[in-house]
């Protein structure tokens, strides 16, 4: 499928790739990485300085972007890097607000500029990917409301000022009716983090009569719609992830010679090499597709976003496997880049539903 971005996302995709290039190298991305938070408050600060968290919000939240192709321009540019610091919770929990009747304004302006973080909070120890299963219980009282269950594998948790958490106001788990959105100031809660096999960090939260802010009481379509947005993003990470991972090994089986000659003259490797490159333009067209759809009904943006992490699910194993087998053990080390932008694919094929989930709910969809 041929694409390109509009002349402004280019501009931007440009200079969030300098940035990264000149300030964000592999081996600062490491060190920040393997840091105790996991990610650096300088880089944050500079990157929104920059506009890049105001691409991923509409100007009615104070951005000037927010469309599926804004957050494909920024998230193409964040996999290039691996960039670990926590653009995708941002994302999430700021476009559920942002879709809040407009009550969080003041709160979405200090996100835009970079001095308050966010974290979206939404699954659960035995949700398994189904948005409705909520059984974290939101309970009146005199001061608002106080929430009492628990949230799983949320990432970059630890880095966030305010946490968006869904919890049950009525109904029973798999109900979507009756499903709250809530604030929680992270010094309200109780935090277990730990580090990601990605390089990142990700956390439990423990809600334990812990007071919250309303944000919306039917929160179903909100949180929905901030998955689907969150799924765009994560399509487009993986298809820059591809493409490192594709580039990468073509140029090892230039260099690297068996019996005299490059092994990328060995028909076979050649063979493999070409069935990657075209499942990755498979996986670009699916990226462009769920990008396309994010701003129409919710079935077709449903069964885009299912189709692209179904797509990329499958394609991002073969990639990865392809690309350690093809380097042989070398791809295996901590020295070497590769390793990292593989295991970074393999958890985007888990993150919001893994492609054995997405593959039934599209066929659902489909006859809904």
């Amino acid at each position: 499928m041929y694409f390109h971005h509009s002349e402004d996302r280019q501009m931007l995709a440009d200079m969030l790739g300098r940035y990264l290039q000149q300030r964000y190298p592999f081996d600062i991305r490491n060190k920040i990485s393997a840091s105790p938070e996991g990610w650096s408050r300088t880089h944050w600060a500079e990157l929104a300085e920059l506009g890049v968290v105001g691409a991923l919000f509409g100007e009615g939240a104070g951005g000037f972007g927010g469309t599926g192709f804004d957050i494909a321009a920024v998230f193409e540019g964040l996999g290039k890097a691996l960039v670990v610091e926590p653009f995708l919770g941002t994302l999430m929990a700021g476009q559920a607000l942002a879709m809040a009747a407009g009550k969080q304004d003041a709160l979405l302006a200090e996100v835009i500029a970079g001095t308050t973080l966010l974290a979206f909070a939404h699954e659960e120890p035995q949700s398994r990917y189904d948005v409705s299963d909520v059984e974290t219980q939101a309970l009146p009282n005199s001061a608002g409301w106080a929430l009492q269950g628990c949230k799983a594998v949320v990432p970059q948790i630890e880095a966030a000022d305010r946490i968006l958490v869904s919890a049950r106001i009525a109904g029973a788990p798999g109900d979507e009716a009756g499903i709250g959105l809530f604030l929680v100031d992270k010094a309200a809660a109780r935090l277990r983090g730990y580090p990601m096999v990605d390089g990142g960090r990700g956390g439990e939260l423990v809600l334990d009569n812990t007071p919250a802010t309303l944000v919306a009481k039917d929160g179903f379509p909100l949180i929905e719609q901030a998955i689907a947005a969150g799924i765009v993003a994560l399509a487009w990470e993986a298809v820059a992830v591809m493409d490192v991972l594709k580039t990468t090994t073509l140029d090892y089986l230039r260099t690297r010679r068996q019996f005299g000659v490059p092994i990328g003259k060995f028909q076979a490797l050649q063979h493999r090499m070409a069935t990657v490159a075209l499942e990755i333009e498979l996986a670009r067209s699916a990226a462009i597709s769920a990008a396309d759809a994010l701003g129409q009904d919710r079935r077709t943006r449903e069964r885009a976003v299912s189709a692209a992490k179904y797509t990329i699910g499958r394609v991002g194993t073969l990639v990865a496997e392809e690309s350690i087998q093809m380097h042989g053990g070398i791809g295996m080390t901590w020295e070497l880049p590769l390793s990292h932008y593989a295991k970074r694919l393999t958890m985007i094929g888990h993150q919001l539903g893994d492609e054995d989930h997405h593959l039934e709910r599209f066929i659902a969809l489909g006859h809904a």
